[in-house]
C-alpha cells in the first residue's frame, strides 16, 4: 500500500485520551486519522438491561488475559468508537494537589509526577466544560484551588440521597455533589425539563446511554471531529504494530488488521497512541525490532509495568426505609481522602453508585445466602438498596506489569492485597456509621457483579500507569508532553502515562492532559 495517504497526526484510540486530543486537534485544519478497533456500539434496548450489561456481558470484548499464575480471567474492556467511557459511570474528579507530590502510604510511596496541580488546572477546566462536568467547586474540601465554576450546578439529590447527605453532616462530615458529565437540564424540583437531553434514570452507572445524554468522548469529541474537513475514522482498525524508519527515530508505518482480516499500513508526521494503559503497552511491546529489542518507547524497561487499577470496593448497603432513588450518583465523601485521626496515611473517597435492581441482585444470590434476612426478597432488597463505590490508591509496583508471550497473549501480573488497609479502614467507617445513616447496620454486602463477579484482576476500568511519563528517560518511557524519550514522533496520551493513581476515577485526568498534549501538538505543527 504504498500509494497510501499520508496524514499529519494518527491517533490509535477514540476513548478518554484519544478522543479529546482529536478534538483539540480537529479545527487545525491539519489532515487527522483516527484509528479504531471496533465499531459504533448498536443502539438497542439491551444497551439499558442489566442481564444483558452485567450478568451475560454482551458488550464485554470477547477476549480472556492470563494473570501471573496462567489462569484466564475476562478483562473490563469494550472496544467501541468512545473507548470505556460508553460505559464508565462518567465522575469526573480532579486529582488532589497532595496526588501530584510524594505522598506516603500504609504500603510505601507513591511517586510525584513531573508537573504540578497548577500545570494541570487551566485544563482541567476545560476539560469540565467540554464533557457538561455538574458539580460545585468548594464543597469539597479536599479539592485543589479551580479557576473557573463548573459550567453546569450539580445533580441534585433525590430525597434519599439528600437526607443522608443530611445524616453525614450530622456526623461532622463533608459530603459533596459528586461531578458527573452528563447533558443534563433540571427544573426547579431537580427533574429533567422536556428538552433534556439526559432523563435523570437509573441507568447512568456501566450502561451505555440509549439517549446520548452522558458525556462520553465519542457524543462529546468523536463526532464533533469528524465534522471537520480533513478528519477521517476509520472502525474495524485492529492496530498491531508500529514500524520505525532504519535509525529507530520515528515510526514509519502503523499496521493494522481491518474488519476484512486484511493489513493495512497507514503513515503520519506524528503517531498518537491511546488504546487504554494494557493494550498501549501490548502495542509498544509487540512493536519490538532491532532498533528496540525490547519493544518501542522501551529502553528504560518500564514499559508494560507499574501497572495500576485503584484498590476498589462496591458495596450494598440497606436501608431500612425504601430507597426510591433513580438516578443515585450524585454524592461522595473526601473527608479521610489524605488520612484519619486514627491512621496517618490516605484511605481514600466514597462516592454513589448507580443504583442496584433486582437483575443485578439475583445475579448476586448465591454468594449474599444467609447473608441478609431471608424473609426479605430480591425484589424487596432491591427497592431498599443504598449502593457505594469506595476508591482507595494502588500503588505502583514493578512486577504489577503487563507482558506478551510468544503467542502474542496479554498476560497482567497484579498483587491484588498491596496497600490494601486504607481500603479497609475506609469499608470499616462506612460500616460504622450504618445505624446513623438509616441503615441495617451489618449489612454491607460486597457487590462483586459490578466488579465482574468477584475478579478485581478483571476490574480493568480505572487501568493506568503502564508508560509512564517522567523527566528522566532511564526510569520513564515519555517525556512531559508525553512523548517517547526513545522517538521523535510517538506520543502517549491516554492513562499509561499516570506515575501514580489517586483514589480517584482517572478520566478527567486523562481528558485535560490529552488537551495539555493537543496544545503542544498544534504548536509543534504550527
Amino acid at each position: 500500500m504504498n500509494d497510501a495517504p499520508h496524514y499529519d497526526v494518527i491517533v490509535i484510540g477514540t476513548g478518554a485520551g484519544g478522543g479529546t486530543l482529536a478534538h483539540r486537534l480537529a479545527p487545525s485544519g491539519k489532515r487527522i486519522l483516527i484509528l479504531e478497533r471496533g465499531g459504533f456500539l448498536p443502539r438497542e434496548r439491551d444497551n439499558w438491561d442489566s442481564t444483558a450489561v452485567f450478568v451475560k456481558g454482551k458488550y464485554r470484548a470477547p477476549e480472556f488475559w492470563l494473570d501471573k499464575h496462567g489462569r484466564e480471567f475476562p478483562p473490563e474492556v469494550n472496544y467501541y468508537v468512545g473507548g470505556n467511557t460508553k460505559f464508565y459511570g462518567a465522575a469526573l474528579f480532579r486529582l488532589r494537589p497532595e496526588d501530584f507530590g510524594e505522598l506516603r502510604h500504609h504500603d510505601g510511596m507513591s511517586p510525584a509526577w513531573p508537573v504540578r496541580y497548577e500545570d494541570l488546572e487551566p485544563y482541567y477546566t476545560q476539560a469540565e466544560h467540554l464533557y457538561r462536568v455538574h458539580g460545585r467547586h468548594g464543597e469539597d474540601p479536599s479539592e485543589g484551588p479551580a479557576s473557573a465554576q463548573y459550567a453546569h450546578p450539580p445533580v441534585e439529590h433525590e430525597p434519599r440521597i439528600q437526607q443522608l447527605s443530611d445524616d453525614l453532616e450530622k456526623q461532622g462530615l463533608h459530603p459533596f455533589h459528586l461531578p458527573i458529565g452528563v447533558d443534563l437540564v433540571q427544573d426547579a424540583a431537580g427533574r429533567a425539563t422536556p428538552s433534556s437531553v439526559c432523563i435523570r434514570c437509573n441507568r447512568v452507572d456501566g450502561f451505555p446511554c440509549l439517549v446520548r445524554g452522558k458525556s462520553d468522548a465519542q457524543v462529546v469529541c468523536v463526532e464533533p471531529a469528524l465534522r471537520h474537513p480533513g478528519v477521517e475514522l476509520v472502525t474495524g482498525a485492529h492496530v498491531l504494530r508500529l514500524e520505525t524508519d532504519p535509525t529507530g527515530r520515528t515510526v514509519s508505518s502503523v499496521v493494522a488488521r481491518l474488519d476484512g482480516g486484511e493489513e493495512a499500513r497507514f503513515s503520519a508526521d506524528i503517531v498518537v497512541v491511546a488504546c487504554g494503559a494494557v493494550n498501549s503497552a501490548v502495542l509498544l511491546l509487540a512493536s519490538a525490532n532491532d532498533r528496540h529489542p525490547r519493544g518501542l518507547a522501551n529502553s528504560s524497561d518500564v514499559v508494560g509495568r507499574y501497572y495500576m487499577r485503584h484498590n476498589n470496593l462496591a458495596l450494598m448497603a440497606v436501608s431500612k426505609e425504601p430507597n426510591d432513588t433513580q438516578f443515585q450518583k450524585t454524592l461522595a465523601l473526601h473527608d479521610w481522602y489524605l488520612g484519619a485521626d486514627d491512621f496517618d496515611y490516605p484511605l481514600g473517597g466514597i462516592q454513589m453508585l448507580g443504583k442496584s435492581d433486582a437483575e443485578q441482585i439475583h445475579g448476586e444470590a448465591p454468594r449474599w445466602a444467609g447473608a441478609v434476612t431471608p424473609n426479605m426478597p430480591f425484589e424487596v432488597m432491591a427497592h431498599h438498596s443504598v449502593d457505594f463505590w469506595l476508591c482507595g490508591e494502588d500503588l505502583p509496583l514493578p512486577d504489577n506489569r503487563v507482558t506478551l508471550d510468544g503467542d502474542g497473549r496479554v498476560h497482567l501480573a497484579l498483587d491484588e492485597t498491596h496497600n490494601t488497609a486504607g481500603l479497609d479502614r475506609l469499608r470499616h467507617k462506612l460500616q460504622s456509621m450504618l445505624g446513623h445513616l438509616g441503615m441495617h447496620e451489618h449489612h454491607l454486602l460486597d457487590h462483586s457483579l459490578y466488579l465482574h463477579k468477584g475478579m478485581p484482576i478483571g476490574a480493568t476500568a480505572h487501568q493506568a500507569g503502564t508508560v509512564r511519563f517522567g523527566t528522566d528517560p532511564a526510569s520513564s518511557a515519555l517525556d512531559v508532553h508525553c512523548k517517547a524519550h526513545d522517538l521523535d514522533n510517538l506520543y502517549v496520551v491516554d492513562t499509561s502515562f499516570f506515575p501514580s493513581i489517586g483514589a480517584v476515577n482517572p478520566s478527567l485526568t486523562a481528558i485535560a492532559n490529552a488537551l495539555r498534549v493537543g496544545d503542544h501538538l498544534l504548536e509543534r505543527l504550527g
